[in-house]
């Protein structure tokens, strides 16, 4: 059996609330004197090593805790009193019929406590190597409900840790990503994926773009949008999907609202198909954009509705007021659309290895030294090679088999070559910095060898893998701009300067030197574009060096923007729907109905137990938060 350990949580015991309508047993519960009464457990959870882990599982009827530790097992139930207990919750309790929520200390049933010489006595090596201990049972009336497990941790038979059991998703991060010259600069296509979560990489470029609606239009033509098709230049790509979002305002009768904008959103993607032959796969679906309206009446004379239901907001606006705020509805009428894009493939048909046949016996004529369409033709193989092997992880031996002569005539299809196999496993990252040196002999002046270069040592010095002289490389970056690479490049590449020191600096132990790395790159991330990797990026690299303030202030207006990523928006939810500091801000409340537009299955799956894959039902404990989900999710 596989054993998820999730995050635990520590509820301070700020105040005694205890309902005594139920068995206590002997634990007693400390007030102004638990900080001395508690002082050895609390010291014991201070110096817990991160790979420590614990929890509650359920096997059948019977509840176990577990840990991989039997040190600090034997640490924390050191004396005669110190014990467990497991406060069962029901997800009943907080039904929405149910007006208020009681707040009590202990929420749900309490099992009775189990001490140091019972726990020690009963504990066992299981066979998945983490010890185990049977702590009870669940009483027979609650087979049948939705549970969670709380855990009660003893010393001397006072309550000094009350933890809720949150399964809060995991991310890594890396670098913000600086791409590899690649004919042209060549982004990472990776998606934003939680650890342990089942992934894919977007292999095409996506697009996305806004198209407001007219009040009273229902359809698009060819002329509403060229424009549009214009702009994206699809002079070497071709659209394969389009999936859109059409958006109504909040006034008027909602069923016939969104029948309106989802006509409207079939009329955009029909005029788009008539620009290319290749057929577009097209997934639309309709929302009300109660988003935009949530932003654009803060501050307003309407701002009082921020803080009603859906329903009496429609109630209040119903007449004379929807003609008066006629103009911020007019706003929120639009399509977001996201446009997949392949790139046109003149040898999209042909089988990769005649490909490579051909790629070869091209590089090997004579006359391509002189012959710019033979070498011009190679290089078109080449790019449909690459198409090909996108998500095949043996795409970096394939390349190895391209006969390139180490000529300076052959040196784009080389840096190609060296570009495209770090691109698509970085662990060939060495072999391919090592490439990129003997091509800058080669090419000394080449602006995208230099790059590249770059680019790589700055992966390679994350990880530990180069050594690195910090003045030099800083002064490489800096130089890149006399070979033409941009400004902004240049910053980002500084940026990642600064991300990769502050981990140097903390493994030195040097706290303030770390303070104003993360300082610099709070400062300076903004003088460049950031991609939806980039801001998870960023939001988690805040995140662990403890600036949550900063991964807010990051995230939280993109979170209320109606043409967010889903991924970064659930995201965001992830680490900030436990801060009771943010979710009681009515602006939260923007960035929920935000979510439920996105992807309302995902949101309402957010306040399932732990073991229904939710972060836990008891943030139904915060009533705001309950108030969106019965509004929301209570069908």
């Amino acid at each position: 059996m596989k054993i998820h350990y999730v995050l635990s949580i520590s509820i301070t015991l700020l105040f005694l609330n205890v309902s005594f309508s139920q068995n206590t047993y002997d634990i007693v519960f400390p007030g102004k004197d638990k900080d001395e009464k508690c002082q050895t457990c609390i010291q014991i959870f201070n110096n817990k090593p991160e790979s420590v882990e614990f929890s509650i599982v359920r096997e059948e009827n019977d509840l176990y805790f577990q840990v991989n530790n039997y040190d600090w097992f034997n640490s924390l139930f050191y004396g005669a009193n110190d014990g467990i207990a497991v406060d069962i919750v029901l997800k009943s309790k907080y039904d929405c019929k149910l007006k208020t929520i009681e707040n009590k200390q202990i929420r749900g049933f309490l099992l009775k406590p189990m001490y140091s010489r019972e726990l020690k006595g009963k504990i066992k090596l299981n066979e998945n190597n983490v010890y185990q201990v049977n702590i009870g049972k669940i009483p027979d009336n609650f087979q049948n409900e939705d549970l969670e497990y709380n855990i009660l941790f003893l010393s001397n038979r006072n309550l000094c840790r009350y933890y809720v059991i949150y399964d809060l998703k995991s991310y890594t991060w890396d670098l913000l990503d600086m791409g590899m010259y690649l004919d042209e600069l060549t982004y990472s296509p990776k998606q934003i994926q939680a650890i342990g979560e089942e992934s894919y990489v977007t292999q095409n470029k996506k697009l996305k773009f806004i198209i407001p609606f007219e009040k009273n239009k229902s359809t698009y033509s060819q002329e509403d949008i060229k424009p549009i098709y214009d702009s994206l230049r699809l002079t070497d790509f071709n659209i394969k999907t389009i999936n859109i979002i059409a958006y109504s305002s909040i006034e008027g009768i909602t069923k016939r609202n969104l029948e309106l904008q989802k006509q409207r959103a079939v009329a955009v993607s029909e005029a788009l198909q008539t620009f290319q032959k290749p057929t577009i796969q097209t997934e639309v679906s309709s929302s009300e954009n109660w988003v935009e309206f949530f932003n654009d009446i803060d501050g307003t004379e309407y701002s009082k509705l921020k803080g009603l239901s859906k329903n009496d907001i429609r109630n209040e606006i119903a007449g004379k007021l929807s003609k008066q705020m006629e103009s911020i509805f007019e706003k929120h009428r639009k399509a977001v659309l996201e446009l997949e894009l392949e790139k046109k493939d003149t040898y999209n048909t042909e089988n990769i290895n005649n490909l490579l046949v051909k790629f070869n016996a091209l590089i090997a004529d004579k006359n391509i030294e002189k012959s710019k369409e033979i070498y011009e033709k190679a290089k078109a193989i080449q790019n449909s090679i690459f198409e090909k092997l996108k998500g095949n992880p043996d795409a970096p031996e394939f390349i190895d088999k391209m006969e390139v002569p180490r000529r300076l005539r052959f040196i784009e299809i080389l840096i190609n070559n060296s570009a495209y196999k770090y691109m698509a496993d970085y662990r060939y990252a060495s072999l391919v910095f090592n490439d990129l040196l003997e091509l800058e002999k080669m090419a000394p002046e080449n602006a995208a060898v230099k790059y590249n270069i770059v680019a790589v040592k700055l992966k390679l010095w994350l990880f530990n893998t180069v050594e690195i002289d910090q003045a030099n490389l800083i002064s490489e970056i800096n130089a890149l701009k006399k070979y033409g690479i941009s400004d902004d490049l240049i910053s980002r590449m500084l940026v990642n300067f600064q991300i990769v020191i502050a981990g140097k600096f903390i493994e030195q132990g040097d706290y303030s030197s770390k303070d104003n790395a993360v300082d610099y790159v709070n400062n300076n991330f903004k003088k460049f574009d950031l991609s939806n990797n980039d801001y998870l990026n960023l939001a988690q690299f805040f995140n662990d060096y403890s600036e949550v303030e900063m991964a807010v202030a990051l995230l939280e207006d993109k979170a209320k923007s109606i043409d967010v990523d889903e991924d970064l928006l659930f995201y965001y939810l992830n680490f900030t729907l436990i801060d009771r500091d943010l979710t009681e801000k009515k602006s939260y409340r923007t960035v929920m109905l935000n979510a439920i537009n996105v992807n309302k299955e995902r949101f309402c799956k957010l306040f399932n137990s732990v073991e229904k894959g939710g972060v836990t039902f008891q943030i139904l404990q915060d009533e705001y938060l309950r108030q969106t989900y019965c509004e929301n999710c209570n069908d």
